[in-house]
């Protein structure tokens, strides 16, 4: 199963680092990432395979909200399945 992880705020060093580092601690692979700043809003996607990720859905949300809190910044992760679903409405 693949998701979708958006980041969004201030521009701030380790935004990568931390984010990357939930998706080991979790055991998520990162397949694709594209990143930008924007007028000093830091913009990131990730394109990552959730199969051997090794907690529940709830604990996995949990982690990178609590990981955007610490940066001041949104992280949002949404399964592909859903993802796909929003986008064919």
């Amino acid at each position: 199963m693949k998701a979708v992880i958006t980041v969004v705020g201030r521009d701030t060093v380790g935004v990568v680092a931390k984010v990357s580092g939930v998706c080991s601690e979790l055991n998520i692979n990162i397949e694709d990432v594209t990143q930008s700043i924007m007028q000093e809003m830091f913009c990131m996607i990730m394109l990552v395979n959730l199969e051997k990720c090794n907690v529940s859905h709830d604990a996995m949300r949990a982690r990178f909200a609590k990981a955007g809190e610490e940066m001041g910044m949104q992280v949002n992760i949404t399964r592909q399945e859903v993802f796909d679903a929003m986008h064919r409405i």
